[in-house]
C-alpha cells in the first residue's frame, strides 16, 4: 500500500472496520466525468447485443475498487453542470475552446462521431440511475464545474470538521489544494498526492502549486502562460516558489524589482493584468460559487445518504446485460457499499 495512504488510513483496524468513525472523517471525492470519460476511451466492452458498456460498467468497477482502497466514511461523486463553464467564460471567452471539437476515440467500436456522442450521453445517465441507488451523494448544480464543487467540499470538511479528502481526478488544477487533510489521487498515475509527492513531482510546494499554473498556463484549458517559459526557468527565476509560500503580488514584485536581469521578468510585468485574470479562473481556493450554492453545498454535507438498493441496482445491471463487468456482483454491492450504509443520518 502506498505510504501516504498508509498513513492517511491510519485509524483503520486490521479488519477494514473504522474506529468510531462520522461521515466526514475520510471523505471520496471523484471528478464524475474524468472518471467516466478515461473508462469509457479505455475499456471496449460491448453487452451481448452489441452496446458498448465500457464507460458505464467501468467506472462502476472502478467506483468498487476506489471504495476498496480507500475506505471512506463517505463518498461523493460531482459532475459539471449544464453550463458550467459560463463564470469563466466570461473572463476568459477561449476558456476550454475547443474541447468540443468532435473525434472518436474508439475506433473499433464506433462507426461514427455521432454514434460515440451517443453512447457517452446514453451511459452517463445510465450511470447517474445507478448511483442514486447506492448509499452516496451525488451531486451536479447548473452553471458550476465539478471542480468548483469538490473543493468547496473538500475546504469545508478541512476546516468545520477537521475531516480528510480523498479527491479522485486526473485534472492537475486539484493539486493546489493539498494539505494535511486533502490528498489528490490521480488515476493516470495511481499516485496519491499528498505535499511530499507535489514537490517531489513538481519541485514546490503544493500551497505554491496555484502560481506554477498560472505563470506555465494550461494548454488544456486555453489559459496562456507567459512566453518562454518553462520549468526549469520557473526556478531559476523564482527559487523562493520551492522554500516559501508566495502569494501572486509577491511574483510582481520580485518581476519589478529584477526588470533587467531577464525579460522573463519583463513579460510577467506587462502582462498582469492577464495574469491576474488567469489566477481568479483557476483558484480553487476561492471557487466559483454563489452564496446559494455554498449553502446548498454545505446542507448536502450535513444531508444523510440514500439507502443501499440492491434490488434495483441488479435490476439495472441485468437489463444492461453488464454481465461479467463486475463479478459476484450481489457480494461486491454489499462489501463495498454496505459500511456507507452505516453512516446515514445527519453529521455531526
Amino acid at each position: 500500500m502506498n505510504k501516504d495512504l498508509k498513513s492517511l488510513l491510519d485509524d483503520v483496524q486490521e479488519d477494514g472496520i473504522v474506529l468510531d468513525s462520522t461521515p466526514n472523517d475520510r471523505v471520496l471525492m471523484i471528478d464524475g466525468l474524468n472518471l467516466f470519460f478515461r473508462n469509457f476511451a479505455m475499456i471496449n466492452a460491448v453487452n451481448p447485443q452489441g452496446i458498448h458498456v465500457g464507460g458505464l460498467g467501468g467506472f462502476l468497477r472502478s467506483l468498487g475498487a476506489l471504495i476498496r482502497q480507500t475506505q471512506p466514511t463517505s463518498v461523493y461523486v460531482v459532475f459539471d453542470g449544464v453550463g458550467s463553464s459560463t463564470n469563466r467564460k466570461n473572463l476568459l471567452p477561449e476558456y476550454k475552446s475547443g474541447r468540443n471539437l468532435q473525434r472518436i476515440t474508439n475506433w473499433e467500436v464506433f462507426e461514427s462521431v455521432d454514434d460515440e456522442h451517443d453512447a457517452k450521453v446514453d451511459q452517463i445517465v445510465r450511470l447517474i440511475q445507478y448511483l442514486k441507488h447506492l448509499p452516496i451523494k451525488v451531486i451536479s448544480m447548473a452553471k458550476v464545474e465539478a471542480d468548483d464543487v469538490i473543493s468547496h467540499l473538500a475546504q469545508v470538511i478541512d476546516q468545520e470538521y477537521n475531516g480528510r479528502s480523498i479527491i479522485v481526478s486526473s485534472d492537475k488544477d486539484f493539486l493546489q489544494l493539498v494539505n494535511d487533510n486533502i490528498i489528490v489521487y490521480r488515476p493516470i498515475e495511481k499516485n496519491f498526492y499528498t505535499d511530499a509527492m507535489v514537490f517531489k513531482k513538481f519541485g514546490l510546494k503544493a500551497e505554491n502549486f496555484i502560481l506554477y499554473k498560472v505563470l506555465m498556463g494550461d494548454a488544456s484549458d486555453k489559459v496562456a502562460g507567459v512566453k518562454g517559459l518553462g520549468p526549469k526557468k520557473l526556478f531559476k527565476l523564482f527559487p523562493e516558489l520551492q522554500t516559501q509560500h508566495l502569494t501572486l503580488d509577491d511574483i510582481f514584485d520580485i518581476a519589478g524589482k529584477k526588470l533587467k536581469e531577464n525579460v522573463i521578468y519583463s513579460r510577467i510585468v506587462m502582462t498582469e493584468d492577464d495574469l491576474r485574470k488567469n489566477f481568479i479562473i483557476m483558484d480553487l481556493a476561492k471557487p466559483m460559487l454563489d452564496v446559494d450554492d455554498k449553502i446548498l453545498l454545505d446542507e448536502s454535507i450535513k444531508a444523510g445518504v440514500p439507502n443501499l438498493d440492491s434490488k434495483s441496482f441488479m435490476s439495472y445491471y441485468n437489463e444492461d446485460s453488464l454481465g461479467g463487468m463486475i463479478r459476484n456482483t450481489d457480494f461486491w454491492l454489499v462489501d463495498n457499499f454496505g459500511p456507507l450504509q452505516q453512516n446515514v443520518g445527519e453529521s455531526k
